[in-house]
């Protein structure tokens, strides 16, 4: 049967080759903190500060005819992320995804998109580390570099419900490539806010099983 997954693994098989300070949630930051979480002269495909491996680079490769342009296709078993563009091609990208048993696949729709976004903790997040998490609770983390969602995020949603699984920004562009979040997708600041930028509201999220097998 050829599933999305197979599209995806096909898609792959094609491919060709900061600074934390205290923040408001004031729009007039916001130029500021993207010219701290941007490499001097940033060039998408080849700039790598973070040291990440050359394969997480961004890189626009074949897509397969079937895939729907403007759609997001998370693959969990390589890290990357794919954005399906119009003309046969996709943006890759390398991502993190969710530690063992928080990652979450499924069919979602990106219903939201913001801007060096606050950051609330969900409560199953507090109950498992208390330590890390209590301490924003109450009005969550302010935006900023710092900030856990980055410069970025766009909100999965299913159906009316707010999955509380991001794609975002993150502080850490180490983990990249890695499973270390507790079930968003994490990408580079620099890549995600290009991202942002060509992704439409609506569109759909595929995140696939970490084992490979389809949705």
């Amino acid at each position: 049967m050829f599933t999305r997954r197979t599209m995806i693994a096909s898609l792959a098989a094609l491919a060709t080759p900061g600074l934390i300070r205290p923040a408001l949630a004031a729009p007039g930051d916001w130029d500021g903190w993207d010219v701290q979480v941007t490499p001097e002269a940033f060039d998408l495909e080849t700039s790598n500060p973070w040291g990440l491996h050359p394969r997480l680079l961004p890189r626009r490769v074949k897509a397969n005819a079937d895939l729907k342009p403007g759609d997001v296709h998370v693959d969990a078993v390589a890290r990357y992320l794919y954005h399906i563009e119009e003309g046969g091609t996709a943006m890759r990208y390398g991502v993190a995804i969710g530690r063992d048993g928080l990652y979450e696949p499924g069919v979602y729709t990106i219903k939201r998109k913001a801007k060096w976004p606050r950051w609330v903790p969900t409560p199953a997040m507090i109950k498992r580390e208390p330590e890390k998490y209590a301490r924003w609770a109450d009005g969550g983390q302010p935006p900023g570099p710092g900030n856990a969602l980055g410069s970025r995020a766009l909100y999965l949603y299913q159906g009316s419900r707010d999955t509380y699984l991001r794609i975002h920004g993150t502080p850490a562009p180490r983990s990249i490539g890695t499973r270390a979040s507790s079930g968003c997708v994490r990408m580079v600041m620099a890549h995600i806010n290009t991202l942002y930028d060509n992704v439409d509201k609506g569109v759909t999220a595929y995140l696939y099983p970490t084992d490979g097998s389809p949705l």
